[in-house]
């Protein structure tokens, strides 16, 4: 598999100079190539080399920016002609054009990531936009969430998320949800499940600074539809792994009479590289069946010596009145890019329903 840079190729900068030159005549193919790869383009990661794409593209398209935004759509039209694979990433810079050179322009930069977004989406590019004109760009967003292309749907919810990753924060949603919230009741009945899932990860944004706000949105939708049900879930995701207690109530979710018992970490000395083997056995002792939502944390040793809580699931599943069951798990040490293991003293517990259990302890060598 190739590095991600790479998308950024010769060819591909040809056939994207040819599909600008055909409905731009002015359009210098060879003179644009060469300016993508005068300097030390080589040496450029991918974040890099797509910012470097959009300042040469600038270079060579109208100064004034709503023609150039008419070009780009023309650009778009005929990549799509001739088959330039709609949602290839690379073409990314599109956005990005928007957001280097459309900020002073709303009107037309409004309307270009209404088009540009059904090709490439624009939710990075939109999040400067949120900061400088915040009210009169949600109710832009507002509006977006009632368009018929499911792409442009997905850019009101995911552009507007507090939190979206790789993307700058919206200090200001993150204090105060309120004004997106009219986005989310728009698509909670999506037909798409790809606008559907963006809804949910934007609650699960909200939740993690205004669980509140997510748990009144929650007793609001519950049993609306199994779709409605279903964003919920994903969206209280934070919230369960919290093990928030109106958010289990909501589902049901009580620990008692569910006995925990025989657990043991079969490794109590595990080498960076290898896994931590532990079991136990969950008995039901209700006498009616129970909604067991079962999780593991691992309490990480850091760099200064403190520990760090991380929670895992396991399943969550109906147990019948008196059922035994015998859990076993493995979980990895293998050295990951993301994480750094420090050896030392770490723990481990058992969390039935939101409840934990007592920590076991191990070691890492």
């Amino acid at each position: 598999m190739g590095l991600i840079k790479d998308i950024y190729s010769v060819a591909f900068y040809e056939k994207f100079s040819q599909a600008a030159a055909e409905v731009h005549p002015a359009f210098q193919k060879q003179k644009f190539i060469d300016s993508i790869y005068a300097g030390d383009f080589a040496q450029k990661e991918w974040k890099d080399r797509m910012k470097h794409t959009t300042v040469v593209l600038h270079q060579f398209m109208p100064e004034n920016f709503p023609e150039a935004v008419s070009l780009i759509d023309k650009i778009i039209e005929n990549l799509k002609k001739n088959q330039f694979t709609e949602g290839n990433l690379a073409f990314i810079f599109f956005a990005d054009y928007i957001e280097m050179y459309g900020l002073d322009d709303f009107k037309t930069s409004a309307k270009a990531f209404v088009s540009i977004t059904q090709f490439i989406s624009c939710e990075f590019a939109v999040r400067p936009f949120i900061l400088k004109y915040k009210e009169k760009m949600i109710e832009e967003m507002v509006m977006w969430s009632l368009h018929e292309n499911h792409h442009v749907r997905r850019l009101a919810s995911e552009g507007s998320r507090p939190r979206l990753p790789w993307a700058m924060a919206i200090p200001y949603l993150k204090k105060d949800p309120a004004s997106i919230l009219p986005i989310l009741e728009n698509l909670k009945n999506d037909p798409s499940e790809y606008v559907r899932r963006s809804v949910a990860n934007n609650l699960n944004d909200i939740a993690k600074d205004n669980p509140q706000t997510v748990l009144e949105i929650a007793a609001r939708w519950k049993g609306l539809s199994k779709e409605t049900d279903a964003i919920i879930k994903h969206g209280c995701r934070t919230l369960l792994k919290q093990g928030h207690p109106e958010i289990l109530s909501h589902y049901g979710l009580e620990s008692s009479n569910i006995e925990l018992s025989a657990f043991e970490i079969k490794t109590p000395v595990v080498k960076i590289g290898d896994a931590l083997q532990f079991q136990f056995h969950l008995r039901n002792l209700n006498k009616e069946p129970k909604t067991v939502r079962l999780e593991y944390a691992v309490y990480y040793k850091k760099a200064k010596g403190h520990l760090a809580k991380k929670v895992f699931k396991i399943s969550e599943k109906t147990y019948q009145p008196d059922q035994l069951v015998k859990v076993e798990r493995n979980q990895s040490f293998r050295l990951i890019t993301t994480r750094v293991f420090h050896t030392g003293i770490h723990e481990l517990s058992i969390i039935i329903n939101g409840t934990e259990s007592q920590t076991l302890r191990f070691e890492l060598i």
